[in-house]
């Protein structure tokens, strides 16, 4: 005897239909921020061991070889804009999944060859060059992993809630170069210092594979965001790239200018910090591993409070706060962190607070400035072209100010320059907060 299936009810069939679309929802979000700390898993590494690879794969004194390492992570960013024209408008064409799972690919499999480049005294030049490549490699993925990911999950959240669940972006974020961070420094205690430097920091590289793995098969479960759908089912297709900058030059301005805050910030706290701690404020590797741990756990804390306040009360307060604290702050906060451990953690974990409303809004803002048939590419196209100039290089130049004047306090000095650059753009960023993708914010914030 066959058993009759349930009739549903008109309010259970909508009790059900939600509960598969908050399903649907938490994957869309998984998916996106494990690329994310895919990402940032490989900065974390390649910072705090850059001491290591520097003695392994440079030739020359510490000074010089960890300059060459910092220079080598810049130059990985020069890609990244040739890897925003490529995956951006081939995400609007194809649609988001499609692109975001070869990206989790690519940037995974460069990490873990990283971990695979024979030492400077085995092959001499090659092991740099090869570095570099990988390197290159791992920008040309990213330039379009971040704005696909950022995209992907901006159109799957529901619009009065996207600050909250575009947070979670970017706690991934913190999470993998939290884990990356704490995984190269577990080993530092573990191994100890001459095994780090003989072969121990490869280790950390090597799990790069899995979470590549992981990301790729969570993406490729997944459907096209609905936005993308009904997009692609108008037939309209996505507009050739001169298109696109003739007619949104604006918001890929505005994205270009908040990008200069947004990431010479992040770069100087969380891939130079632990350089700088050492380096230049005198910290044992171990201390100055630690500082930034427990700065980001901080900073994972209030990342979705931030989120959630971004939906009340607007993004554009949010961004406002944070540069114009960090402007006031961050050269207390620096001279706070030079007086030992104990004011290292208390001043990074205030700059990290201060940072923190700009780092859980980016998924919500810069996507929602961009109509649906050029998001992904005018996003991805804009935010990696300052990137490229202003956040891959910011430890580079950090290092740099303070060898060519002796003081202790540029990195503190850049930061509050962009600020300054951010606050301009800010001034012509429509707000965004719950307001639908499907419409074009600039063109209503003209008319």
């Amino acid at each position: 005897m066959i058993a009759s299936a349930k009739i549903l009810s008109a309010p259970e069939a909508e009790a059900d239909r939600a509960m598969a679309d908050r399903a649907t929802l938490r994957r869309a979000i998984t998916a996106s921020a494990l690329g994310n700390a895919t990402e940032w898993f490989d900065y974390g590494i390649y910072a705090y061991g850059v001491t290591y690879i520097s003695a392994a794969l440079f030739p020359g004194n510490v000074d010089d070889a960890v300059l060459f390492a910092l220079a080598t992570f810049a130059i990985s960013f020069i890609v990244r804009p040739l890897g925003g024209l490529f995956w951006g408008p081939m995400g609007d064409r194809l649609g988001r999944k499609s692109v975001l799972a070869l990206t989790i690919l690519l940037m995974s499999g460069a990490t873990l060859a990283v971990g695979l480049i024979p030492s400077y005294a085995q092959i001499g030049w090659g092991a740099p060059a090869m570095l570099i490549a990988l390197r290159m490699v791992q920008g040309f993925s990213t330039g379009g992993e971040y704005g696909g990911a950022a995209t992907f999950m901006a159109e799957y959240a529901p619009d009065d809630r996207r600050g909250f669940y575009g947070s979670f972006l970017e706690f991934g974020t913190l999470a993998g170069f939290s884990f990356g961070a704490v995984l190269m420094l577990g080993f530092s205690l573990l191994l100890g210092d001459a095994v780090m430097h003989d072969w121990g920091w490869r280790i950390p590289f090597l799990v790069a594979a899995p979470m590549g793995l992981i990301g790729m098969y969570l993406r490729s479960k997944m459907e096209d965001t609905p936005v993308f759908r009904e997009q692609a089912a108008d037939g309209s297709g996505s507009p050739a790239l001169k298109t696109l900058v003739r007619e949104h030059w604006r918001p890929m301005m505005v994205v270009s200018g908040l990008v200069v805050a947004l990431n010479v910030v992040n770069y100087t706290l969380l891939s130079y910090m632990p350089t700088y701690l050492q380096r230049r404020i005198g910290l044992s590797s171990d201390e100055a591993l630690l500082v930034p741990i427990i700065g980001m756990l901080f900073m994972m804390l209030f990342l979705p409070f931030a989120g959630h306040l971004s939906d009340r009360i607007g993004r554009r307060p949010m961004w406002r706060l944070s540069l114009v604290g960090l402007l006031l702050a961050v050269v207390p906060l620096y001279m706070l962190m030079a007086t030992g451990l104990v004011g290292a953690i208390l001043g990074f974990v205030l700059l990290g607070l201060l940072y923190v409303p700009q780092l859980a809004t980016i998924s919500a803002t810069f996507p929602a400035l961009f109509p649906t048939p050029v998001r992904f590419a005018g996003f991805a196209i804009a935010y990696n072209m300052s990137t490229s100039i202003f956040g891959g290089t910011a430890p580079a130049i950090s290092s740099s100010l303070i060898g060519a004047t002796g003081d202790e306090l540029m990195p503190a000095f850049y930061m509050m320059l962009a600020c300054l650059v951010g606050l301009v753009a800010l001034r012509f960023m429509p707000e965004t907060a719950g307001r639908s993708l499907r419409e074009n914010v600039f063109r209503r914030a003209n008319t």
